[in-house]
């Protein structure tokens, strides 16, 4: 059996999705702040949720670690992705292992039911990082910066927003595994025929005969009426 397109597509963007956010929860540029007064023209601040960096582009000078002394890092939307950010990966990273132990890979058949329970949990983690994202890009004008900034959305933050929305549509794609797993309970169950049950003849179609139809004759009692695997 082939293992659905839906869980490929599931595995597929789930990783990408993954190294996106990771990227973008780590990577001190979630916002720039430029043209800052009192600062050379070519002077770039740039703010994470973790750090805060400045880049003097003319020199390709970079020092972290920069001072918070506007309290940047207490705002409630910096705070709220420094929490939610990790437990998206926490909650990625469940879920790939998950989906791992449900798609086919060295099964005979995918376990539908696990796979969509992955599906759901990388959904989960999807939404866990499109909020703080979405919150920060609502509060991007309004939270501290530097007089006479310009400000812009950095690269982090569109990560984040690519990542979340990767793992979104992969957790989707693997939560149809939900749908096999009812046209299964739907289906009526046949009780199985001699000619389909597993055994050493079983990939020939022939008939498989639980019984030692010889039994009687070499213990030397009455002849066997079953009949014989010749005789069908």
């Amino acid at each position: 059996m082939r293992t659905p397109t839906a869980m490929i597509v599931g595995l597929v963007l789930c990783p990408c999705g993954l190294l996106l956010t990771f990227t973008g929860t780590v990577a001190p540029n979630w916002r720039q702040v430029s043209h800052i007064s009192d600062q050379p023209i070519d002077f770039v601040l740039e703010q994470g949720i973790w750090d805060m960096c400045s880049e003097q582009r003319s020199s390709h000078d970079r020092l972290c670690g920069q001072a918070d002394e506007l309290g940047y890092f207490e705002q409630v939307p910096v705070r709220v992705a420094q929490g939610m950010m990790p437990t998206s990966l926490a909650f990625t990273l469940l879920g790939l292992a998950v989906a791992a132990l449900g798609v086919r890979c060295w099964q005979k058949e995918p376990r539908h039911l696990v796979a969509g329970v992955a599906g759901l949990v990388l959904f989960i983690s999807g939404l866990l990082s499109l909020v703080p994202a979405s919150w920060y890009t609502h509060e991007l004008w309004t939270l501290p910066a530097p007089a006479g900034g310009t400000l812009v959305a950095g690269y982090s933050l569109v990560l984040s927003y690519l990542g979340s929305c990767l793992e979104i549509l992969g957790g989707l794609a693997l939560t149809l595994s939900f749908h096999h797993c009812c046209k299964e309970r739907r289906a009526p169950k046949l009780p199985p025929t001699p000619a389909l049950e597993d055994g050493p003849w079983s990939a020939t179609g022939t008939y498989y005969n639980p019984w030692d139809v010889l039994g009687d004759e070499r213990d030397k009692q009455q002849r066997s009426t079953l009949p014989c695997d010749s005789d069908l």
